[in-house]
């Protein structure tokens, strides 16, 4: 009880004491109602206009591929310049581009729905890097497990809650006053992130030419490549994309539009749905990291853990039984996610250095974003199949334990390199 009263006065010390983290979490929460706002919306569209699981899981490989692409700039951009200045620019962009998504009304355009979420997820490619890289500019070394926790906390409250109220302002009034409210909440997430203090702690190059920044992108992954047990911590992203969020993402449309639909297109189902992974993924890694304790064996033991919740979850979503059935499948889920995402990220906020962290995380975003695109095309047609969305699930269901077992075999027989070994 006692740890429990001073984990949660460290959260409220750190927002209260710290302006510029305050800022940049405010900012946070805005932004990420909207974002939910915004894939609902979307995707609850494209479910009305085309009734395709293929076309479904088509919005769901651009806002996969869009970042991969842009990823190699993303990651020399983060390294080179000023972060701040960065993730403030992709707010004012995505605040015109989520606008432009009202012009979507017949079938025929829903062409317009893929070209702008490609823009919209290209300038995210270039958010999430900088954004995680402020992190440790802004927040002592003991702060930092306290600001990370806050912040993933922050994406699975938001996913809870703007997810919630997306689904019901899109089932009730229609998917397009969704749009609008994004639009609106990027502006405000741009406007409170001018008003943060910041101080780029990065060494202004001589060279910004073209292939001084190739060359910056080149050093990055021979990081990795010579960082092993990094590079190990850094592709769990890129297994979570790749054989649960993928699977998933595009699994939850067809059982919201088909199996279970309350509200336009499954909205408020959809919402439903993405309530309970929120919650899942909201409350697991702060449980996880308690009994952690940033320490690295258990922080890796909790990521094992969150592949076993995410197997029972599909497991149990598989059998359509109900809705309750599903929503408590997504909640397990959401846990799973929760644990693999946050403590993924935590390991690597401890162990890579400033000079590359930008490199890092954005070439970790592109593996993620990559696989999840892959993932969520192929699910899209296998469940236009005779397989179906329950059929679907289970395969997936059963796929986890490869990830988990490697994952395990790693923890336990594999050989830490010098960076983490020292920093842990």
């Amino acid at each position: 009880m006692k740890e429990t009263a001073a984990n949660s006065s460290g959260y409220l010390q750190l927002i209260r004491g710290n302006r510029a983290f305050r800022h940049l979490w405010a900012g946070q929460v805005i932004s990420l109602t909207g974002d939910w706002f915004n894939l609902i919306a979307s995707a609850a569209l494209i479910a009305a206009l085309t009734q395709s699981g293929t076309a479904i899981g088509g919005l769901f490989v651009v806002r996969m591929v869009a970042p991969f692409i842009v990823s190699p700039i993303a990651g020399v951009v983060a390294d080179r310049y000023n972060r701040r200045a960065i993730v403030i620019s992709t707010d004012v962009l995505r605040c015109f581009v989520v606008l432009a998504f009202v012009l979507v009304r017949e079938p025929q355009h829903v062409w317009l729905i893929y070209v702008l979420t490609a823009v919209q997820s290209a300038s995210q490619g270039f958010y999430f890097p900088a954004w995680n890289a402020i992190l440790p500019d802004i927040t002592e070394r003991h702060e930092l497990g306290i600001a990370n926790a806050i912040s993933s906390a922050t994406w699975s409250v938001m996913l809870s809650f703007g997810a919630a109220l997306g689904g019901l302002v899109a089932g009730v009034v229609g998917v397009y006053p969704a749009f609008v409210i994004d639009a609106i909440t990027f502006l405000l997430s741009a406007i409170i992130l001018l008003r943060m203090p910041y101080q780029s702690k990065l060494k202004r190059d001589i060279d910004q030419s073209v292939m001084a920044g190739l060359r910056q992108y080149i050093d990055g992954l021979a990081y990795l490549r010579r960082h092993i047990d990094t590079f190990s911590i850094a592709i769990q992203k890129a297994i979570l994309g790749f054989f649960i969020i993928g699977f998933f993402q595009v699994a939850q449309v067809t059982i919201a539009e088909q199996h279970f639909p309350i509200g336009e297109g499954g909205s408020i189902t959809m919402g439903l749905i993405y309530v309970m992974a929120g919650i899942g993924s909201g409350l697991s890694p702060i449980l996880g990291r308690n009994w952690a304790r940033d320490r690295d064996r258990r922080l890796r033991l909790m990521i094992a853990l969150g592949y076993v919740a995410a197997a029972v979850g599909f497991l149990i979503c598989s059998s359509l039984l109900s809705l309750p059935v599903v929503l408590f499948g997504a909640l397990l889920r959401g846990v799973g996610g929760g644990l693999i995402w946050v403590l993924g990220t935590q390991l690597l906020l401890q162990i890579v250095p400033n000079e590359v962290r930008g490199r890092v995380f954005s070439t970790e975003f592109a593996l993620y974003t990559l696989c999840a695109a892959v993932s969520s095309g192929a699910t899209g047609r296998l469940i236009d199949t005779s397989l179906g969305v329950g059929g679907v699930l289970l395969l997936g269901s059963c796929i986890l334990v490869l990830p988990t077992a490697l994952w395990l075999l790693w923890i336990f027989y594999g050989r830490r390199d010098l960076v983490a070994a020292g920093a842990a």
